[in-house]
């Protein structure tokens, strides 16, 4: 390749657009890594490129020269190491990114060579030496030397997953004991000589050399000293495991004051690399030092906390904002609440962290995220109250309660700003919501009649401003909205802190004092009742679903209840006297939800969620036994019809995706319904009925006129019903009372429809769900008498079912990459569980369809591979749910049907097989492990087979049939075992 074309390589690579152009540029990219000219090429570009992507394609090439597998020669590495070293330092004024890529490649050649010896040296290691010259010369060079002692550090950090592990440890250790040290005092020696010259922001020099510092230091203190490979998204738990003989540096005071100084003395960009190195400084294991020691590092990190928060100034920004609140998250987690109190700075700096935190919290719209590293300090500052031993005050008693009552009063006074202006709702954010109720809630044990009683009184004022509204003839919708708002944040507050119920630092009390916030609520909630069906908050309907749930976990069905004093306040006001009267209010708002918020998909969808969960009754059976007592159970068993429960109707207002809370409705009306059932058929029968009108509408629609729509949508009705009560017989007397009402009448009308709406998924997939969960044989519930068919004729069914929506689908043709999913795949992946389901279930005796000539079971296996052939290698792993039931499927089939897997053709073999070579390396461990389980199943078999080969006597041959057929596909194509 001439110069000129190389170049246009990079333009495309680096620039095109088009997508044609780029690839034929990756195609060029690669045919120049493995031709002979490579590095005469990659020399050209770094000296005669007029462009700087000329030198980043240079520098992408030589990387991924010297990290192949069979490594160049040690002289031509130890070449391509001192040929860059001396081009950076020729050319210190090349463009960031190539010097980025540069630094990276000596890095690379660096690690990888760590152990080479060349004349008894280890020539790779005089990285150190080499980078020192960098730093005698110009800031451009000293800039450079620091980026790549910094990068080098990242590069002995990184876990490169293409080689083994066990390398990689021992390159990082040596790395570690031999070099690492010594890089963090230069490090911290050279930031000494840079904070004691004046530092002006304009010179941007000054300003690199800084930031390339603070990343080298950084990169020391993240190094995985002890090769656990800490998850960074556990950021709060984290230790850092410093090495014994760094001891004198952290015991110098010097070394934190030197980055405090840092922190207050550059612009906000890089003092906030500052506080990530103060963040890893805090996080220092704690056996690093003896107590006096450990006792005077932490007046240190106080006293540094003190002098930020005195001059807060530099926190404006958020960046420092965000690593000062991990700093302080971190002073707790690595230090005991009876060491803090004993610091001398402790009662001023824990009013000064008070104060921070309680302007943070007024400041609700900013940064949720940092946020919760000062909820995490508050919340494990309280939870060690009651393991302190020492004398000094702990003065959280003092500050808890503040915090709890910023956090609540900052949250009120947002709603009519977020209503006002149009904001983003916090409340929308449920998940950030949940997760800091959880944190204030212990936050709020501490004097928790003080919380109590603000919750009290804000409830009371908040409540009698919202009747008085209603009660009022202008009726303003903004105000009304206003209030409500407030009274859904009171009542998740409520819900919080009554689920947060301490076992062992909980007294009557409290527990009375839960009953006194309990009332409250559930006065709401005949309020909010009393104006249905007129009008509804959605957002005061999730909240009370969200405080019933916890009142739930806490005081129904537990021990303690019957003797609690929440009750004894709800039976003064209420009436409520018990858990047998909660259960009955639960049951009561559940019906009057389902009756009147049909429309309002997350209230109905958290509701039935509630009941869900009521149902299930574990470990609480005898809840069970009370619940079908109540009148408002029995209604909703008798009654589970659209004309009491509009979310089950099927008119066109309704979009498809509505039907999904179907299954769940269904499951815990089930759950209530078995619990008397016993072997009652009549009764089943019954609670059967509305649907089996719907199949015999349907039935009539398809002999008749037949209206599509109005059918299919009942289908899909009757498809999640039926998948949600299916899921809940998990007993033999129970699920086959199902199989008798559904087989053989409706059976065919689900068939039908796989063959005329196979192109809909919104149609086949709860039609294809709801088989996969009949053939599951959860509990053993299908365990079908000797003498009975069923389980025969229920496999017959799925293969019909497969074989048709397999034939059906695969005449789609090829579809685009935003169809392929939805269109093909997720039935595909359904249809696998299905079979997997059948084929692993023990209820089919599966050499009965080869004795009596019935091809239901080749045909579903032929439809199988049908079906798998459609399908790229990089499709079955790349979506998630397709590869977790292929492999399972396959581990199946491979366990029990060898004879079917040998008697494919090759071709499909060689399919099946890359496809468990690839499916071994996968992060999965569902497909890695089915893989690792199919594998071995082979490999038996094939183990057997060879073993009987050496047998000569006709038997074996006859038997050795299927066993030749692979043997010979295998020395045809011996490099699929050997690639695994």
């Amino acid at each position: 390749q001439s110069l000129a074309e190389l170049e246009v390589v990079c333009n495309d690579l680096y620039e095109g657009t088009d997508l044609a152009q780029r690839m034929q540029a990756e195609k060029v990219l690669l045919e120049l890594i493995d031709s002979p000219e490579c590095l005469s090429q990659c020399q050209l570009l770094l000296e005669q490129g007029t462009t700087s992507y000329a030198q980043l394609l240079a520098a992408t090439c030589l990387s991924k020269l010297v990290s192949r597998a069979s490594p160049l020669p040690v002289e031509q590495r130890i070449d391509i190491r001192n040929y860059i070293l001396n081009y950076v330092a020729s050319q210190p004024k090349l463009a960031s990114f190539v010097i980025q890529a540069l630094v990276q490649l000596i890095a690379k050649i660096t690690k990888l060579g760590w152990f080479e010896v060349l004349k008894d040296q280890l020539i790779f290691r005089d990285i150190i030496a080499d980078v020192k010259k960098f730093l005698q010369g110009t800031v451009d060079h000293c800039i450079i030397g620091v980026m790549i002692l910094s990068e080098l550090t990242q590069e002995m950090n990184l876990v490169d997953y293409s080689r083994p592990s066990a390398k990689h440890r021992k390159i990082a250790t040596s790395f570690r004991d031999t070099c690492l040290k010594d890089i963090l005092m230069l490090a911290c020696s050279l930031l000494k000589e840079l904070l004691a010259k004046p530092l002006t922001l304009q010179d941007q020099q000054q300003q690199s050399l800084a930031v390339q510092l603070l990343k080298l230091v950084l990169n020391c203190l993240n190094f995985d000293f002890i090769g656990n490979s800490a998850d960074e998204s556990a950021d709060d738990l984290c230790t850092v495991q410093i090495p014994t003989n760094w001891r004198t540096i952290f015991l110098e005071p010097e070394t934190l004051d030197l980055f405090f100084d840092l922190y207050h003395s550059l612009p906000p960009m890089l003092s906030q690399l500052a506080l990530s190195c103060l963040v890893q400084f805090a996080s220092t294991r704690r056996s690093l030092f003896s107590n006096p020691e450990r006792a005077k590092y932490l007046g240190n990190l106080i006293k540094g906390v003190k002098r930020i928060l005195e001059n807060p100034q530099g926190l404006s920004d958020p960046g420092n904002y965000h690593e000062f609140c991990r700093f302080l998250a971190r002073l707790k987690t690595n230090y005991q609440l009876g060491e803090l109190v004993m610091v001398k700075d402790y009662p001023e700096v824990i009013q000064l962290i008070a104060n921070f935190t309680i302007t943070s919290l007024q400041h609700w719209e900013f940064a949720p995220n940092s946020v919760h590293y000062l909820l995490t300090l508050w919340q494990r500052m309280v939870a060690s109250v009651p393991f302190v031993k020492t004398p000094e005050p702990h003065l959280l008693d003092t500050y808890a309660p503040e915090i709890t009552k910023a956090y609540i009063t900052s949250r009120l006074e947002c709603v009519p700003v977020v209503i006002r202006d149009g904001l983003e709702d916090p409340l929308d954010d449920t998940a950030t919501v949940f997760q800091q109720l959880e944190q204030l809630c212990t936050v709020s044990r501490c004097e928790y009649d003080k919380t109590c009683t603000l919750l009290v009184q804000l409830f009371d004022q908040n409540a009698q401003s919202y009747q008085k509204l209603l009660r009022s003839s202008s009726r303003n919708p903004l105000e009304i909205t206003v209030q409500e708002g407030r009274l859904a944040w009171l009542v998740y507050f409520v819900g919080t802190f009554v689920g947060g119920r301490l076992t062992y630092t909980s007294t009557d009390e409290h527990d009375a004092m839960d009953g006194e916030l309990s009332c409250r609520v559930f006065q709401l909630i005949s309020l909010m009742d009393a104006q249905l069906p007129q009008s509804s908050s959605e957002k005061v309907e999730l909240a009370i679903l969200w405080f019933l749930d916890q009142f739930r976990k806490t005081y129904v069905g537990d021990q303690l209840q019957h003797t609690s004093k929440v009750y004894a306040r709800m039976s003064e006001v209420l009436g409520i006297t018990d858990d047998n009267h909660v259960l009955e209010t639960f049951m009561t708002k559940i019906v009057t939800n389902l009756k009147y918020r049909g429309r309002c998909e997350p209230v109905i969808s958290r509701t039935l969620q509630f009941l869900n969960d009521l149902s299930v009754g574990y470990p609480f059976l005898f809840l069970l036994k009370k619940l079908v007592k109540i009148e408002a159970v029995k209604f909703m068993l008798q009654n589970h019809t659209s004309k009491h429960f509009p979310f089950l109707g099927m008119s066109d207002n309704y979009s498809l995706s509505d039907l999904k809370c179907r299954t769940v409705f269904y499951t815990a009306l089930t759950r209530l319904l078995i619990v008397d059932l016993g072997e009652d058929e009549d009764e089943f029968e019954n609670f059967m009925l509305p649907l089996t009108v719907s199949f015999e509408s349907v039935t009539q629609i398809f002999n008749s006129s037949f209206e599509q729509e109005e059918a299919k949508r009942m289908l899909i009705g009757l498809a999640r019903d039926l998948r949600g009560i299916a899921f809940a017989l998990n007993t033999k007397t129970s699920y086959t009372m199902l199989f008798d009402w559904i087989y053989p009448a409706y059976m065919s009308v689900l068939q039908r429809a796989i063959e005329l709406w196979y192109r809909e998924p919104a149609c086949t997939t709860p039609i294809l769900k709801l088989m996969a969960e009949f053939m599951q044989n959860r509990s053993q519930r299908l365990n079908f008498d000797v003498s009975s068919p069923n389980g025969i004729l229920l496999f017959r069914e799925a293969s019909k079912m497969i074989c048709t929506y397999g034939n059906q689908i695969l005449s789609l043709g090829t579809l685009s990459k935003d169809q392929v999913y939805p269109l093909k795949l997720k039935g595909i992946s359904i249809c696998y569980s299905a079979l997997k389901s059948a084929l692993c279930g023990n209820y089919v005796s599966f050499g009965v369809f080869k004795l009596y000539g019935d091809n239901h079971f080749d045909n579903v296996l032929q439809a199988f591979v049908k079906m798998l052939l459609s399908v790229s290698h990089s499709d079955l792993l790349q979506y998630r749910k397709l590869s977790q039931s292929y492999y399972p499927l396959l581990e199946c089939l491979t366990q029990d049907h060898m004879s079917f897997i040998t008697s494919l053709e090759p071709h499909v073999l060689v399919y099946i097989l890359t496809s468990v070579s690839e499916g071994l390396t996968a992060v999965d461990t569902i497909v890695s492990s089915s893989c690792c389980a199919s594998l071995d199943y082979i490999v038996t078999y094939l183990f057997k087979h060879l073993a009987k080969e050496g047998k000569k006597t006709l038997r074996c041959r006859e038997i050795s049939q299927d066993g030749q057929r692979l043997l010979h596909f295998m020395q045809q194509n011996p490099e699929i075992l050997q690639q695994v």
